[in-house]
């Protein structure tokens, strides 16, 4: 059985592409089950009342992932 969470999106920051199904792979501020909220990468649905597997990443991390793309 599914472990049960919750999660708010505190801020919508950028929408990177949408598939021919409307979902979306959006980058957003979200605050799972309650704890500071945290960049997170992943694809939702148009609803956003499904989503697909993410990844999320402190501050600390998104500068580091920040920097390295800068040097690409």
């Amino acid at each position: 059985m599914a472990k049960e969470f919750s999660y708010e999106i505190m801020e919508e920051i950028a929408v990177l592409s949408e598939n021919a199904k409307g979902w979306t792979r959006e980058l957003n501020l979200i605050s799972w089950n309650g704890n500071p909220p945290k960049f997170d990468l992943r694809d939702w649905a148009p609803d956003h009342e499904k989503m697909g597997k993410g990844i999320t990443l402190s501050n600390e991390e998104l500068q580091a992932l920040k920097k390295v793309l800068k040097e690409m």
